[in-house]
């Protein structure tokens, strides 16, 4: 007669003795997990508690442990990290993206169609647009004026140059901007024939007319923000490195984070001027849970594309021309030697093998025996190699979708022997046993599907070449995804909350519809995003 109550004491023990879940605001489970933890563990499964992974592990262990209103059962898709662009211009993203897009455009003659149908039934004060490259003409000779007067003669027009580094502007920007033959520039240059202007302004000379040029309303750097992060998230961005901003963007960004109409991570680099450098080392860094601001973005010398890449020895294609330093090299040892002296990061712009080196140096003088100081060389694009053991101590913060670009016409600017100096992203990361990878956005595409195919590949999206360019300096599949993960996290100082999925990290990674580090190479470029998530939210 007592074996019913026996029966019923017994398992109501059982059942006191079973743990309790704990409650989670995602799991997930069932995943291919690309953690990139310091010994690359796969996972199948994480929770996810107020923004933060709470536990990463098998899919049955995480569901012994966790229970949650939101489970995720991915069926063997694929999870990275969520992706970080190490050098891009986000801000400038999205008010390109307001612009005229001459991106892709194979001849003048196609620019010019572009800005008629842009102008055509519009009252328009001045016309802006970006991503004109004379490298992708039949005719490779930088254009001029004459067809941009006759169409536009009273409306200024300023076109940027695909990397930002050459502007072609009409005889009326060039009036607005009061520019005419005795007009002297330094650290650029007004690009004459016969001593007549031509309309080409290379690096700073682009100042004098971007100065006169409208500047944008407060809501319109509202909606370029917001454009370009809808843009970013869809391709699987969660931590964009904004490379030069303004104080007045930086606020504005700060704003919307706060007010959380904008969900991207910014890491932001602050453009270099004597007020800002003023306005920030009185206030010192930054830092909330969205916005980083404890770097200044300095350019040394221009692009190579445009001939404004500092070489040692002169261009193979120019005769006697060596480019152009866009800051003094007394400018450059000012700002070091201060930032040396703060908490500061320094992040310079160098692509030619003579600004690499200068800069280089300079740091070396300046941090002295300073560790853990993480300067960066942005672009590092051409690098002598008596000048590589100095990335021992500073980081290089490259883009493999420029070698890609690039490698059309780079070998006529440097010739045979130099063309092996550059875009060495493999000699370099053996050097730092760090490397960045990121875009250059809008310079290149945003998608970082093209940046691991650009980096592992060595090719462009018509498989040319056939072998790769410069097939020893590939990365590794694993390096590449530590390169858009950990390492651009390692850089902004922010490696103990992000860049690898582990317990007490931020939630930020993304989920494709392939696995990137088993499929064919080839096929990388064709993956999707199935979605985006920051802070454990789901924001594609």
């Amino acid at each position: 007669m007592y074996k019913p109550l026996i029966y019923l004491i017994s398992i109501s023990l059982l059942i006191s003795c079973v743990p309790e879940k704990q409650k989670a605001d995602l799991v997930i489970t069932n995943a291919k997990i690309y953690t990139v933890d310091e010994t690359g563990t796969t996972a199948e499964a994480f929770a996810v508690k107020d923004g933060s992974f709470i536990a990463v592990g098998g899919t049955q262990e995480i569901l012994d442990q966790y229970e949650s209103d939101s489970l995720l059962d991915l069926n063997g898709e694929t999870i990275l990290p969520g992706l970080i662009d190490g050098h891009c211009h986000f801000y400038n993203l999205g008010i390109s993206m307001q612009n005229v897009d001459l991106v892709g455009t194979k001849s003048y003659e196609e620019i010019l169609q572009r800005l008629i149908s842009y102008s055509n039934g519009k009252d328009l004060s001045f016309i802006i647009g970006r991503g004109w490259d004379q490298n992708d003409w039949k005719v490779k000779s930088y254009p001029t004026k004459k067809e941009l007067d006759r169409l536009f003669p009273k409306i200024p027009v300023a076109l940027s140059r695909v990397d930002g580094h050459a502007l072609l502007v009409n005889q009326a920007a060039l009036d607005l901007a009061k520019i005419d033959e005795m007009t002297k520039v330094q650290g650029g240059e007004i690009i004459k024939e016969n001593g007549e202007i031509t309309g080409v302004l290379v690096d700073n000379a682009m100042s004098l007319v971007r100065n006169a040029m409208p500047e944008p309303t407060e809501s319109e750097k509202i909606q370029a923000l917001k454009d370009a992060e809808k843009h970013c998230l869809s391709l699987g961005l969660t931590t964009v490195s904004d490379a030069g901003l303004s104080r007045e963007v930086i606020d504005l960004i700060d704003s919307l984070q706060q007010n959380d109409e904008l969900k991207m991570k910014v890491y932001a680099m602050i453009s270099v001027s004597k007020e800002n450098l003023n306005h920030y080392l009185n206030k010192g860094t930054y830092k909330t849970d969205r916005l980083n601001v404890r770097s200044f973005k300095i350019y040394a010398d221009g692009a190579l594309g445009s001939r404004g890449a500092v070489l040692k020895q002169p261009y193979s294609d120019r005769e006697n021309h060596f480019g152009t330093m866009v800051t003094s090299l007394k400018d450059l040892d000012d700002i070091a030697r201060t930032l040396a002296k703060s908490n500061f990061q320094m992040n310079t712009h160098a692509i030619g093998d003579s600004a690499n080196s200068y800069v280089l140096k300079t740091y070396a003088k300046e941090l002295k025996s300073q560790t853990n100081r993480r300067w960066r060389i942005e672009h590092a694009q051409i690098v002598d190699p008596e000048d590589w053991d100095y990335f021992r101590e500073i980081i290089p913060s490259v883009q493999p979708t420029h070698a890609t670009s690039d490698m059309y016409w780079a070998k006529d600017r440097l010739g045979e022997e130099r063309i092996n100096n550059a875009y060495a992203y493999k000699d370099l990361l053996n050097t730092n046993g760090r490397i960045v990878l990121g875009t250059d956005f809008p310079v290149e595409k945003v998608n970082p599907m093209l940046t691991f195919y650009a980096a592992v590949a060595r090719k462009d999206l018509s498989g040319f070449p056939e072998e790769g360019f410069e097939i020893e300096n590939k990365l590794s599949r694993e390096e590449t995804l530590k390169g858009m993960t950990l390492w651009p996290a390692y850089a902004n100082f922010e490696e103990n909350e992000k860049g690898s999925i582990q317990t007490g990290k931020k939630a930020d990674f993304v989920i494709l519809d392939q696995d990137i580090m088993s499929i064919e190479i080839d096929q990388v470029p064709n993956i999707r995003i199935n979605g985006t998530y920051i802070n454990g939210e789901k924001v594609y």
